[in-house]
């Protein structure tokens, strides 16, 4: 103690004389009380100093390391190295001896850390190929995307130096958390076994990379894909054209409107300009102080195998691929695979740039890891307990497992218009499994507009369906499935006062239909399609070119004008024509004034012909022609009234859809399918008891009875026949008992469920619908016991005469008793 505080003394002087100043509060810690100086033995020294040596503070990576794994489940490979090994570790500590010696400034190499078991192990042999059993599995994108969404990501210790240990993959699996070294050589092994020309690579990265911080980056989903816009082909000037008309409007007035339209854009912007820089300098981020010293691990893919045109690196935290040449690398140490280990003699301060050196074989061992396995339910989940949240640059995606949401839910994307994501600007949700064939949901705040997008299956073929609300008689728009239509519908958009409608590979070539309605005569408290029908004010209807007809009787378009009582008939161009014939007939009482019936006269039907000569028509073809259209409009009229029916029927639908959202569960998925799981379980039961069966066959019917006489005594007829008719009767007894009991467990059954029943009757009208659901649930069981029962008992009393009849010619053909039975027979 002396000697420490002399040298505190000393040390105090010093820095006296170097004119170190410390504040009060400081100085009254550093500094040893004066006052009550205290000795301290030898052996209180020493049991101070065993106490300070059992306190042991953990780095958050030992912390990791020392995680609960049970070593005791793990192979011997594991626990121990083979000669080869060791030869393998100590060519190792030769090579880092002398790289250490030529490049002393060098961090030191990753080259055997310490395994799940601490034991060194070379970082080549860690590695295990394997082709999963996947197939969603055998491409690196998805691969990547595996070991992204599988694992939680743990920083390094040291952020500038490697980790001192490495665990296997199948440990990695296990525990789904690892750091970038643990993610890298679990999806390089996966990469490698799938063909893929694969390396581990150890280096330097930006402090994004390094700590899979994605809120500077844009979330992949929200990125849209270039449209390729295709040149349209101008069609070759004819000789002779109509000129186009005069333009009559003032040029100092476009003038004027072209130069305020400019000033608004360069207003506009210089907002978006000044908008930008902000956001820019928000998200500025400070310098690092360790750039270009934090160590990351990632995967590089050499192009050749597997059709790979061009190298690239995976960041195996976000599984996004990058260039060799992205600046988010800025260096690599080494990198390895399976069969060799390659060291960076280079610079590393020139980034991922460098030569390329020969290759030099190498005999390296065989990994000393296990085979690569995933379960079905660890590659259903992805996620470690089924959920990751992952925080873009003003989004936030959240996934989930399938069948974890009740309505299927999978995949969130939340979009905000601020960077803090406080200002929610849209939703897009992804789901799986649904019963009615829903995959996605659009949902944009500012407009209230909700697009849903279906898969084929749906029962009204939906395809698209976009609304603000689900009430009827709104704006909404919905797309089919014109595959699935046999009316060849594809889509359909409606307003509170008109509904269009599209339709594809029709007959009678119809392919638009518009429809205007009028106000409600009748004002009702209950406005619907069924009980008050909109009246309809016009219907406009569109064909395509029926090439079976010529171009003056082939409708183009024809209009329904129900107040006007006319109807209007446009038809197809001719080749080479400009204009097109039109027809309007005018629909007026058919009496006169004195009565007179009126069948048609000229006034009744105006037309322009392109050819008048060619193809004027008589009265008689314009009644008809008008005849056939009042039976055409009644049937268009019907048309839009079954389209408002059907437009109601699919609401109704939806909302039934979504109040279930009713899951698909495979047939083979037998943890979650009830009925399979139950059918099961009844083959089980029947298998069970047909082995009963044949064990009761093999046995001696004859030994419980041959057992009661004596053993030296020979049998005798009496004897014989007495035998026969005990083991009988004792067979009918058995069989008698096991019907009753057969009975007695359906008639106890049978009990159960109508006092249930009872039950059920008497507080019908008190129970929730949580109590409901666990009384049908109980019925339903009850009644399936009751079937199972009652197909038993009645196969028991098909079998048994013929069980009885089987014992007796058995018991004739014994050959212990067949001697003495042969009068019998």
């Amino acid at each position: 103690m002396e000697v420490l505080r002399e040298k505190v003394e000393e040390e105090e002087a010093a820095e006296r004389e170097e004119g170190v100043e410390y504040p009060p509060r400081l100085e009254k810690m550093t500094k040893p009380p004066r006052k009550e100086t205290a000795t301290l033995t030898q052996e209180m020294l020493r049991e101070m100093e065993q106490k300070l040596a059992e306190i042991e503070v953990p780095t958050p990576g030992e912390a990791l390391e020392k995680d609960t794994i049970d070593i005791s489940t793990l192979p011997l490979s594991y626990k121990t190295n083979t000669p080869k090994e060791e030869q393998l570790l100590q060519v190792a500590d030769n090579f880092s001896s002398q790289y250490s010696h030529l490049c002393p400034d060098r961090v030191p190499l990753l080259l055997h850390p310490l395994n799940e078991c601490q034991v060194p192990k070379f970082v080549s042999t860690t590695l295990r190929p394997t082709l999963m059993s996947y197939s969603d599995l055998y491409n690196w994108d998805s691969c990547a995307q595996f070991v992204s969404d599988f694992l939680t990501m743990v920083p390094l210790p040291d952020p500038i130096k490697p980790p001192t240990h490495l665990h296997s993959p199948t440990t990695v699996l296990k525990q789904q958390k690892g750091n970038c070294f643990d993610f890298s050589t679990l999806l390089c092994s996966m990469l490698i076994g799938s063909g893929y020309d694969a390396y581990c690579v150890s280096g330097y990265a930006s402090r994004d990379l390094c700590a899979m911080d994605l809120t500077r980056e844009l979330c992949p989903l929200t990125t849209k894909a270039k449209e390729v816009v295709l040149e349209e082909e101008k069609a070759p000037c004819k000789k002779y054209a109509i000129r186009p008309p005069r333009d009559l409007s003032s040029r100092f007035e476009q003038e004027q409107e072209m130069k305020r339209q400019e000033e608004i854009k360069a207003k506009e912007m210089k907002r978006l300009r000044e908008e930008e820089e902000r956001l820019l300098e928000v998200e500025k981020m400070a310098p690092d102080p360790l750039h270009g010293l934090r160590v990351h691990a990632w995967v590089l893919v050499l192009s050749g195998k597997r059709e790979v045109p061009e190298s690239f690196f995976i960041d195996p935290f976000t599984a996004r691929s990058y260039s060799t040449q992205d600046e988010h690398f800025l260096g690599i140490e080494s990198l390895w695979n399976h069969k060799n280990y390659w060291v960076n003699m280079q610079d590393c301060w020139n980034g991922c740039k460098g030569k390329e050196d020969e290759e030099k074989g190498f005999d390296m061992p065989h990994s000393w890891v296990e085979q690569i396995e995933i379960s079905p339910e660890a590659f259903e989940s992805r996620c470690p307990n089924g959920q990751k949240i992952i925080q873009y640059k003003k989004a936030k995606l959240e996934k989930w497992a399938p069948y974890l949401h009740s309505n299927g839910l999978v995949c969130c994307l939340s979009i905000y218009r601020d960077l803090e994501c406080t200002d929610l600007l849209e939703i897009k949700q992804w789901y799986q499994n649904r019963e009615d064939r829903l995959e996605l949901r659009h949902i944009n705040q500012e407009t209230g507009l909700n697009v849903d997008y279906f898969k084929p299956g749906h029962p009204q073929a939906l395809r698209v369906h976009a609304y603000k609300s689900m009430l009827p008689e709104n704006d909404r728009v919905m797309e089919f499935y014109e595959s699935a239509r046999v009316d060849g519908l594809i889509k359909r958009e409606e307003t509170p006062t008109t509904m269009d409608e599209y339709f594809l590979g029709r007959a009678d070539f119809l392919s638009s239909r518009h429809v205007k309605f009028g106000p409600r005569v009748k004002k009702l408290a209950l406005n619907s399609p069924e009980s008050n029908p909109r009246p309809v004010v016009k219907i406009t209807e569109r064909f395509s070119r029926n090439p079976k007809k010529p171009a003056d009787e082939d409708v183009a378009e024809r209009t329904f004008l129900m107040v006007e009582e006319r109807i209007q008939l446009r038809y197809h161009c001719r080749d080479e024509h400009i204009t097109a014939s039109k027809r309007e007939f005018l629909r007026r009482t058919e009496v006169d004034s004195k009565g007179n019936k009126i069948i048609m006269t000229p006034d009744m039907c105006i037309s322009f012909e392109v050819e008048p000569m060619e193809h004027t028509k008589k009265l008689l073809y314009q009644f008809e022609t008008m005849m056939q259209l009042k039976s055409e409009e009644k049937q268009c009229r019907h048309q839009a009234w079954e389209s408002e029916l059907e437009v109601l029927e699919i609401l109704k639908l939806r909302e039934e859809e979504e109040e279930a959202h009713t899951l698909t569960i495979s047939i083979y998925d037998t943890k979650r399918n009830e009925k399979s799981k139950e059918y099961r379980e009844a083959m089980e039961r029947v298998m069970h008891e047909e082995h009963m069966r044949q064990m009761e066959t093999q046995l001696d019917y004859l030994a419980p009875f041959l057992a009661q006489l004596p053993a030296s005594e020979k049998l005798t007829r009496w004897q014989a026949v007495r035998l026969k008719d005990e083991c009988l009767s004792d067979f009918k007894q058995r069989l008698i008992d096991k019907a009753n009991l057969i009975q007695a467990r359906f008639e106890k059954e049978t009990q159960e469920l109508q006092k249930k029943q009872q039950w059920y009757q008497e507080n019908q009208l008190t129970l929730t619908s949580e109590d409901e659901d666990l009384y049908l649930s109980y019925c339903s069981q009850a009644m399936f016991r009751i079937r199972i029962l009652e197909q038993r008992l009645n196969r028991h009393k098909e079998l048994a005469p013929l069980k009885y009849l089987a014992l007796e010619e058995k018991l004739y053909k014994d050959p212990r008793l067949m001697e003495f039975l042969k009068v019998f027979a």
